[in-house]
């Protein structure tokens, strides 16, 4: 073994974990038990999603953020797929929309409302059916929008323009793998995937435990690992470093993780064993901050590492260490946010531009088309620092005319309102809109059922006032586009009666 110096350099030799109170947990959420090796759970800055338990059918929780504390048995669920869901991920362009994959063979695309899942959501947007079994992974492409990449147990994989006219999909865009002459060899099983940072190649795990690197367009196999000294369970691309990292076993079935070059997988780059544990080992990366995250299930314990280009690449922090098994483990994205505001609370607004970098924001770097084209876009950078504004590298691009910058604030104003940012884009012109100052206000509401005249009522006090409050105004805002849709309808209708009523008075006369 090589001598390696314990003296190093980094501003991450302190990181530590700490587990949150309960109070700022969510408590009483009914896991999912199925025994299939996925996360069971996708966070993102708005909502946290977790597979559930349930009889009949499958169906996954999702809950907003701050609503922590001990969870309703009886909360409103998602819950329109036949079959366990397996799998399920966040639109990474845009936080209210969510995808699912269960045993009924099916992927759904489902939309969120801004105030959460107030009752049980049963309708999808979107139904993808062109899978004959269970459907086990699912991926959003990372800079490219409204593709997804789907890989089931019929091995296939198959990438899904989600932008596409109608509420089913029978026909993917591209098919990236599928059984030749009705042969299903070992490799055509997938069990992870994972894109690079560009979407240009994708990195996968199958069930003969070898590492390959194909061209998502066409499905051609660049790059293929040996399976004699590892056996590869999941795999993930570490874009920054230009490295591919997998977790699995040794033929002694010591869990290992793994370095490899991804133009050149004939050898690894760097082994490391870790433990004699039989759990899987989920990996995380921050590519913002160069830090690898190793969670296993069933294991109570995560480990940090800070990955370099220079040998030994890869260098153990700490871990952090509980006495609760872990059944599920998600990566926020963007979570720099919140924790780079309560640093200003804390240091007079000084900003650490080294803990803070530019990071990947909500908009896509280019449409699905423009992708299945050939082109190949970076992700589209955002600043974590209050005013700094960064211009976008791709101008020309038709999703993001009208949004030429993007910023720290420009985001949590989007987030804030997101009513503005979502809906308005789906009606028609209202420059020419003005608000009604009759209009009654949000605190005031009638106190009888058969009341014409509103009642005042003080503004809210308490935070179950001001949630209450704030559905009550989502109520209103979700009847008024109703009708704002309809109005159409409206006005033909409104038309016919004026042109009957005219021909009835002539007809009297």
């Amino acid at each position: 073994m090589s001598w390696r110096s314990s003296f190093r350099c980094s501003k991450f030799r302190h990181v530590f974990g700490k587990p949150s109170t309960r109070d700022h947990s969510y408590d009483g959420v009914p896991i999912t038990r199925s025994v299939h090796d996925n996360h069971y759970c996708s966070v993102n800055p708005c909502f946290i999603a977790v597979v559930t338990e349930c009889a009949g059918g499958g169906s996954f929780l999702v809950l907003p953020i701050h609503h922590t504390g001990r969870v309703d048995p009886q909360h409103p669920r998602v819950c329109g797929h036949s079959g366990r869901v397996l799998d399920v991920k966040w639109n990474p362009f845009d936080d209210h929309c969510i995808a699912s994959c269960s045993e009924d063979c099916t992927v759904k695309i489902w939309d969120i409302p801004v105030c959460g899942v107030q009752q049980n959501l049963t309708k999808a947007r979107k139904t993808l059916i062109g899978h004959s079994r269970r459907v086990g992974l699912i991926e959003w492409h990372p800079t490219a929008e409204n593709l997804l990449l789907s890989s089931a147990y019929d091995y296939k994989v198959l990438l899904w323009d989600v932008s596409q006219a109608g509420s089913v999909l029978r026909h993917p865009v591209r098919v990236v793998l599928m059984p030749v002459y009705h042969r299903y060899p070992s490799d055509m099983l997938l069990l992870s995937v994972s894109f690079n940072s560009d979407g240009s190649r994708l990195a996968v795990t199958s069930k003969d435990r070898r590492v390959r690197v194909l061209d998502p367009r066409t499905g051609k196999i660049l790059q293929v690992s040996s399976s004699k000294s590892h056996r590869a369970n999941k795999v993930l691309y570490i874009g920054s470093l230009k490295m591919l990292l997998s977790t699995g076993s040794s033929p002694w079935n010591h869990r290992q993780i793994v370095l490899w070059d991804p133009d050149d997988l004939s050898e690894p780059l760097y082994e490391e064993d870790l433990d004699g544990s039989a759990g899987v080992l989920f990996p995380f990366y921050d590519p913002d901050t160069n830090m690898l995250y190793l969670a296993g299930k069933g294991d109570g314990n995560i480990r940090y590492y800070e990955l370099s280009t220079e040998k030994p690449y890869i260098n153990f922090l700490t871990e952090y260490r509980s006495l609760l098994p872990q059944k599920g483990i998600a990566r926020p994205g963007r979570e720099r946010l919140a924790r780079y505001r309560f640093t200003l609370s804390f240091q007079s607004g000084v900003f650490q531009e080294d803990l803070y970098p530019m990071t990947a924001g909500n908009q896509a770097a280019m449409t699905a088309q423009e992708w299945l084209s050939g082109i190949n876009r970076g992700p589209v950078l955002m600043s974590m620092k209050p005013g700094t504004r960064v211009a976008n590298p791709y101008p020309e691009t038709p999703a993001e005319k009208g949004l030429p910058i993007i910023s720290l604030e420009a985001f949590l104003e989007e987030q804030l309102a997101y009513q503005d940012a979502k809906y308005l884009r789906e009606v028609s012109d209202l420059s020419g809109w003005q608000p009604d100052e009759t209009q009654i206000p949000l605190w005031t509401y009638c106190c009888t059922p058969h009341c014409c005249e509103p009642a005042e009522r003080p503004p809210p006090t308490t935070e179950s006032e001001l949630l209450q409050a704030f559905y009550r105004q989502q109520d209103e805002i979700r009847g008024l586009r109703e009708q704002l849709n309809q109005k159409d309808a409206r006005i033909t209708q409104l038309e016919l009666e004026i042109k009957n009523t005219r021909n009835n008075m002539r007809a009297t006369f």
